[in-house]
């Protein structure tokens, strides 16, 4: 294999611990720092490290009771919450896994990822999350209440446990070729070592506030929880996104603002409205954008507004997020996604299709402590997508410049980034093709301004009639928010290979006309 390699310095802060459980972290601060703010939860719920504890011993307590133990799964369907972060650390204090999923998602959602893990507890977060609520009584889920707060469980007596000696921290599911779930496994090492990294890229201490409405129950909400964790500062955490909260708290207190583009574009748009100033006189020190491309006029409007350099990164579910991260001065005209991050390994494959060695493009091949152990109950996708040196395979194209900066060239895979969450064409493709009327469906994205859309083309049956409408509202039943496509193009015929394997690559110019046209209103 021909490679070229980068990696940072492996040189950790003293006193941070690279062993362990990640509830080693939450007790580590509570001994530090008991009476510190911990949380601070939309505003107007204060934790503090030493509440937080005694919140996860309860939580722990809770499951224990319902005869969870070590190498059990916990599956947590939440959105962020105290409850949330204690049932995290409390799964990590009886010795079994957290399984993360969002609360947004649907019922047929969350019953393959159930299915798939066969956990032995479900945990909801219905104080917090009305959708958790929703899912708590069509589960049937009991109340439970503590010092944590409030929250459902459904105990699942028939699970079968895992193997402790594992370690495995947390379950996080994403897509398979084939559109059904797969895990990603992070151990506690994972975990510890991509929050450090995330802190370290930061210059993350005691002082510092993190304002986090990024979802706990994806990899970047999760690494970053870990950050705040490692360093016992505080954390401003939102349940939702609102433009006019994130104004007031960077009016405040927050000085580490990780984000994705459409939080920052809301923002600017909520001041412009409301005719406010941009903030001025604030504590930030570290804005950075995730999930996307940086469009270099962009990067000047928001270093003009936030007043501090705006920053970007590269990292995927498997990789614990960060691989790479920018640590640039204001102003400075650099769009790469960084160097690789504390203890991060990346190297290229410009062995792989699509690679050009001439110009030094390869895949990106991603190595080091925070690298996932594989993929759960799926042993031929680990051995594809993770190298017998423990690297994991991208799929993404990308190079060096000669400052030891990755530039991304393009996705080898169709892997979507919406709203900074990732989309995965398979997934919606099988929910499409459960419709009878449906025979085929393709799914591409398509850049429009600081995102990526997601749209969807279908074949229908001969004497079909379903419309794009109805299947709108099929989806919706279907498919989280974020992976509801845009637009569904119905068709009698897709332009396909000899193989009938449908071109990708010619959707849009084949339906052009469509889609420039407005969709039909519901009936």
């Amino acid at each position: 294999m021909s490679t070229i390699t980068s990696n940072a310095s492996s040189t950790s802060r003293a006193g941070n611990a690279m062993t362990g459980r990640v509830h080693d972290l939450l007790l580590a601060a509570a001994r530090a720092r008991p009476d510190a703010l911990a949380i601070l939860e939309n505003g107007t719920r204060h934790v503090t490290w030493a509440d937080l504890a005694e919140h996860a011993a309860c939580a722990a307590d809770h499951l224990h009771d319902a005869g969870a133990g070590p190498g059990d799964r916990i599956l947590l369907v939440s959105e962020n919450s105290v409850e949330a972060t204690a049932f995290l650390f409390a799964a990590s204090l009886i010795g079994a896994s957290a399984v993360l999923a969002n609360a947004r998602l649907t019922e047929p959602e969350i019953a393959r990822i159930t299915d798939h893990c066969e956990p032995r507890v479900t945990i909801l977060t219905t104080a917090a999350s009305d959708d958790a609520a929703r899912h708590a009584a069509t589960l049937g889920a009991r109340d439970i209440t503590g010092s944590f707060g409030r929250a459902a469980l459904l105990s699942h007596p028939g699970a079968t446990p895992d193997d402790p000696a594992q370690q495995t921290a947390m379950l996080l599911y994403t897509s398979g070729t084939t559109g059904t779930p797969k895990a990603a496994m992070m151990t506690h090492a994972n975990m510890i070592a991509a929050g450090n990294a995330a802190a370290h890229q930061r210059d993350m201490t005691a002082d510092d506030v993190v304002y986090l409405v990024l979802p706990t129950s994806h990899i970047f909400g999760a690494v970053v929880l870990m950050a705040v964790a490692s360093r016992q500062c505080a954390c401003r955490l939102e349940t939702r996104f609102s433009a006019e909260r994130l104004y007031d708290a960077v009016q405040q207190d927050v000085t580490v603002l990780p984000a994705v583009p459409q939080m920052h574009a809301h923002l600017f748009h909520y001041t412009e409205t409301n005719d406010l100033p941009r903030p001025s006189g604030n504590r930030l020190k570290y804005v950075s954008s995730g999930g996307a491309p940086l469009d270099p006029a962009w990067k000047r409007k928001a270093e003009t507004f936030y007043g501090t350099a705006m920053q970007n990164g590269y990292g995927l579910t498997e990789t614990a997020a960060g691989i790479c991260a920018t640590k640039n001065p204001i102003g400075d005209a650099d769009i790469s996604v960084g160097r690789p991050m504390l203890n991060c390994l990346v190297k290229l494959d410009m062995t792989v299709p699509g690679a050009t060695p001439d110009e030094g493009i390869g895949e990106i091949l991603a190595g080091g402590p925070q690298i996932a152990s594989g993929y759960f109950r799926a042993p031929d996708l680990t051995a594809q997508a993770f190298t017998e040196g423990g690297f994991f395979r991208t799929g993404d194209l990308g190079r060096f410049d000669d400052e030891g900066r990755l530039h991304i060239s393009g996705r080898s895979k169709e892997l979507i980034i919406r709203s900074g969450f990732n989309v995965y064409p398979p997934e919606i493709e099988a929910t499409l093709t459960d419709h009878p009327d449906v025979i085929m469906a393709g799914v591409v994205g398509r850049q429009v301004e600081g995102n990526e859309e997601v749209l969807a083309f279908v074949a229908i049956r001969e004497h079909g009639t379903v419309t794009e409408p109805e299947l709108m509202a099929f989806a919706e039943t279907r498919l989280a928010p974020y992976k509801r496509p845009s637009r569904i193009i119905v068709a009698h015929d897709l332009p396909a290979a000899a193989t009938g394997k449908i071109l990708k690559s010619k959707l849009i110019d084949s339906f052009a006309d469509a889609l420039a046209t407005p969709p039909e209103a519901p009936k």
